[in-house]
């Protein structure tokens, strides 16, 4: 099934100033759930991305969140079966029996999607309110500039679930090497002030003031010559790839599948069931 625009279901869309400074706003809307990530929402994202991309009267993209977080991460409620969307990356083999069917599927929803938005060619602005967990962190990461409210908190806490992090493992990039482990042995919470310190974020705005500071931020982003800001984005993320960026992706990926197919073996479900954290979104 394609993804029709004109009926999305887990995100709003739309283009400010369409023109030759056009600014498309793509929302995440599933404020009851805390903007958990559904199989939906992530075909709905991926669509308006690709919208965005191709559009001529659009320079710059903006990622927001309605409600008071931004991302309480993956939905582990979610049942919509993948077989209802149209795959985007050649692999297939969902359906397939053992790990290789759930790794397939989490390769193409999670690890391929996240980094098709990273190479956008196109800048992409995120701006991030209250709680953002675990896979939420990887809808941050895929943007060029990240914007946050100084309410806003930071955690991955998926190493108490028996897995190495989140699928688009990009902590020692984001946080610096000691930082992430920290964050990952521990869950705790990194703060607004603290990821703009460690140069994850780049700005911390009032929270009242987000939205408005986000789209004056685009605004003049888009005054900029599109090829020029194209070529700029497509520079520092070279560099990145220059020092093993993507290598270090896939490994971190495939270790990840090793340790959901351990708990399989051990627990007979994906992840360790532990004791319950307070790690939820509230």
């Amino acid at each position: 099934m394609s993804i029709d625009l004109n009926n999305l279901s887990t995100v709003r869309y739309e283009v400010v100033d369409p023109g030759d400074h056009g600014i498309a706003v793509v929302t995440l809307n599933r404020p009851e759930s805390r903007n958990a990530q559904n199989k939906r929402m992530t075909y709905e994202m991926n669509a308006c991305f690709d919208d965005a991309s191709r559009r001529s009267d659009v320079k710059v993209i903006v990622l927001q969140a309605d409600g008071p977080h931004f991302s309480s991460g993956h939905d582990l409620r979610d049942t919509e079966s993948s077989r209802e969307f149209d795959s985007v990356f050649s692999g297939g083999g969902f359906g397939r029996p053992g790990q290789e069917g759930y790794m397939a599927y989490e390769e193409e929803v999670y690890f391929q999607m996240c980094w098709r938005w990273r190479n956008i060619p196109k800048p992409v602005l995120a701006a991030a309110q209250g709680k953002t967990i675990a896979g939420g962190l990887m809808l941050l990461w895929v943007c060029d500039v990240i914007l946050a409210a100084d309410d806003a908190l930071f955690s991955d806490p998926v190493v108490g679930m028996g897995v190495n992090g989140v699928e688009y493992f990009a902590h020692p990039w984001e946080l610096g090497a000691r930082k992430a482990k920290e964050l990952l042995f521990t869950g705790d919470w990194v703060t607004a002030q603290d990821a703009k310190a460690l140069g994850m974020v780049n700005q911390v705005v009032p929270a009242a003031e987000l939205r408005e500071y986000t789209m004056a931020m685009a605004r003049k982003i888009a005054l900029r010559p599109s090829f020029a800001l194209k070529l700029a984005k497509e520079s520092v993320n070279q560099t990145l790839e220059a020092q093993g960026q993507w290598t270090a992706f896939r490994a971190a990926f495939s270790m990840q599948h090793l340790a959901h197919a351990h708990n399989q073996i051990k627990f007979g479900m994906l992840i360790d069931p532990g004791p319950k954290r307070p790690d939820a979104a509230t």
